[in-house]
């Protein structure tokens, strides 16, 4: 056998003979490798010992790590200095660890955790850290704080809890309230702060542009391209090749538009749609064919991989791929020729797929829509002008309307989950501040565009699944029985509950859960808890499904020039396409879509982060110049420490329990809500309440409110 193993087969192995630890040249014969091949073996195995995820003892022993009641996991810190390590292991449960046992880890740290109290009741496990086996925070943003012989920066992220001691000679001259990024010098100890030096000062507290820029420091979102990346960029052509055109199926004939928001610059999908004469329709879902011009392995597929999507932070944007490409000729834009990969469906008054085809394509849109105009000419709200610009393609709209809704009405059948929320909407000035807060508009134009999104993603994913090539899905899995049987307990106070058996809950069961408590007063709150309830979606080289589209087959295929995976999946479409897919090339993609799935869920978990801090930190602004002022809203969400209520703005604010001054009120967690011991009134989770707000604090993303 050879020498060479995966470290997968090796903990398989101690998993399976979990009876004792092992000496290494024990371990070494019984898993058969040669022992001329000692040092190389040796080297492998202290790897996984320096990862994690084995322990050498003393004696030279190697074990798994929970054979000694050992846990890897990552730290997560709360703001009262207490942490949470969330262990690797899904049959081992988040583990309490006080202030004290975190052993200077910080906000997360990959650490290995050894128990100290076994969970019995109501109590979880308590742990300790006893080896910090990866350091993630290497730079962090904060504001500086100057002291007589020396200077501190107090982190941004409130879950540090650490100020880091900055010596004279590391400030680069920063001044008092300089925004600034520090990279750590010293690890934090027992009873020592972490020690720094200043790297790049961002400027002022409160001057334009620096607070967004500190999230994008804060979550290393890569802001420019490097040289290289602009100069490949640069040698691409903005014309497409006549002879490429000639080679795919041309649709440059057919009525074909894109549909976006206003300021949108990268147009990555159009759509055309038209009744055949056996009175189905056909949907033609053309995207951006990103993957004839980011080539594999090139110094801008490299880039666009580490960066694996897009992110938006309102009026900013940092791309995945350069402004040339994503801008430039990528982008579906108004009666140029542009390249794509097309999902063309014939669909049935069901919203059955009868039939399809994929194909490399060009296209030449006849026109640029917005959402807001498709919806003002499907709602009744036609201007002269959108009579003058659009009114030959009345009819077109009304066709796309339709089938719209028959697609809708398939997926509702059959039980996909649809959580009624209002995005936020924030509108800034020309500095970059908070002047409006409000719910942004969801309405025909937008459901037309998702509805036939998805019915090319799942298309596509289909038709590779049954090919049994390597591929990217997008897969939700079926949340855990646990969270389901808690959510039912809460339920029950309302008297509702999610029915099904015991074994797997069906989207189905939810979906109907969601249109019983439609129109009631606890909606919102009912829809955040089930919604906390189900798992992440995320991207995995296996088909898993999705539960909350009840979908068998799911993927991302129509957004190659701002996410990595649907780029990955055309270049497989297209060698499909190509007959391109020997024996050795389907080996080398089964390792490219595993990395392509990791990379892509945790960069696209890291922009979600990112997104939402900068939200919270804008509407925060935004109520700072509303304090003072009264403001009806739902109570969203109730803990041991105070109460979150909900405006109709979608800011919310916490009211805390000291605050509650008409009587001592205690938390009941099982039933989420405030009891007064006294009054015995009841604050539960979807009560309407007035408010005061009181403070609001763009630093820390909060907002403080008082019962009015």
């Amino acid at each position: 056998m050879e020498a060479i193993m995966t470290k997968e087969q090796i903990i398989d192995f101690l998993k399976a003979h979990n009876e004792k630890p092992f000496l290494e040249g024990d371990l070494i014969s019984a898993l058969q490798l040669d022992t001329l091949d000692m040092p190389s073996v040796l080297n492998y195995l202290n790897e996984m010992v320096e990862d994690g995820q084995l322990i050498r003892t003393k004696k030279k022993k190697l074990a798994l790590p929970e054979f000694f009641e050992i846990y890897v996991g990552k730290i997560q810190m709360t703001q009262k200095g207490f942490g949470f390590a969330i262990i690797d292991s899904v049959s081992m449960g988040d583990v309490f660890i006080p202030a004290s046992a975190l052993g200077g880890a910080m906000n997360g740290d990959r650490v290995m955790v050894k128990l100290t109290r076994q969970s019995t009741g109501d109590r979880r496990n308590e742990g300790e850290v006893i080896k910090i086996i990866e350091r993630v925070n290497t730079v962090i943003v904060g504001t500086y704080e100057e002291s007589k012989n020396f200077g501190f920066v107090v982190p941004d992220d409130q879950r540090l809890k650490s100020d880091i001691f900055i010596s004279r000679s590391m400030t680069m001259s920063a001044k008092q309230g300089d925004k600034v990024v520090v990279e750590i010098t010293r690890w934090p100890e027992d009873r020592r702060n972490p020690e720094g030096k200043v790297i790049e000062i961002l400027g002022q507290v409160g001057d334009p542009g620096v607070d967004i820029l500190s999230v994008i420091r804060t979550f290393k979102l890569p802001e420019v391209f490097n040289e290289r990346v602009l100069k490949d960029a640069e040698a691409i052509p903005t014309e497409v090749d006549e002879s490429e055109i000639q080679r795919r199926e041309d649709f440059r004939n057919e009525t074909i538009v894109t549909i976006d928001g206003k300021d949108a610059k990268d147009l990555d999908d159009a759509v055309h749609v038209k009744r055949l004469p056996n009175g189905n329709y056909e949907l033609g879902v053309h995207i951006a064919d990103v993957s004839y011009y980011v080539h594999e392995y090139s110094k801008i597929d490299k880039e666009a991989l580490k960066r694996a999507t897009s992110v938006y932070l309102l009026n900013r944007v940092i791309p995945m791929l350069p402004e040339r490409l994503s801008n430039g000729i990528c982008s579906l834009n108004p009666q140029v020729n542009r390249l794509t990969m097309s999902c063309i469906m014939e669909i049935d008054s069901s919203g059955d797929v009868v039939d399809h085809r994929l194909c490399e394509s060009v296209i030449k849109t006849v026109e640029r829509m917005n959402y807001d105009d498709v919806s003002d000419i499907l709602e009744d709200q036609i201007t002269p002008e959108l009579e003058g610009k659009y009114g030959q393609l009345f009819d077109f709209f009304e066709n796309m309307k339709a089938l719209s809704l028959i697609l809708r009405g398939k997926r509702e059948r059959r039980g996909a989950i649809d959580f009624n929320f209002a995005e936020t909407k924030i509108k800034l000035d020309g500095d970059g501040k908070a002047i409006d807060v409000g719910k942004a508009e969801r309405r025909i134009g937008h459901k037309i565009i998702e509805e036939f999104m998805l019915a090319a993603n799942e298309t596509v994913a289909e038709h590779m699944f049954w090919l049994e090539l390597p591929f990217v899905y997008r897969i939700h899995e079926t949340p855990a029985q646990e969270k389901i049987d808690n959510l039912n307990k809460f339920l029950y106070n309302f008297g509702y509950r999610i029915k099904g058996n015991t074994e797997a809950v069906h989207p189905k069961a939810v979906r109907e859960l969601l249109t019983e408590v439609e129109n009631t007063k606890e909606e919102h709150v009912i829809s955040k808890l089930t919604l906390r309830s189900l798992k992440q979606a995320r991207y995995s080289p296996q088909n898993d499904g999705h539960f909350g589209l009840a979908a068998k087959y799911y993927c991302h295929f129509t957004s190659p020039i701002r996410r990595y995976p649907d780029l990955q999946i055309h270049r497989i479409i297209r060698e499909m396409l190509q007959n391109e897919l020997d024996a050795p090339r389907i080996a080398k993609l089964k390792k490219i879509v595993e990395e392509v799935s990791v990379q892509s869920s945790e960069r696209e978990r890291n922009a979600d982060l990112a997104e939402r801090d900068v939200d919270d930190m804008k509407m925060a602004e935004y109520m700072q110049s509303h304090i003072g002022e009264t403001y009806t809203g739902l109570i969203s969400s109730i803990t041991s420490f105070g109460m979150f209520v909900e405006l109709e703005n979608t800011v919310e604010g916490l009211i805390r329990l000291d605050d509650l001054d008409d009587d001592y009120y205690v938390y009941d967690e099982e039933k989420l809500q405030l009891v007064g011991q006294r009054t015995r009134h009841i604050y539960k989770l979807g009560d309407e309440v007035e408010i005061i707000v009181v403070n609001a604090d763009p630093g820390k993303r909060q907002v403080d409110f008082e019962l009015a």
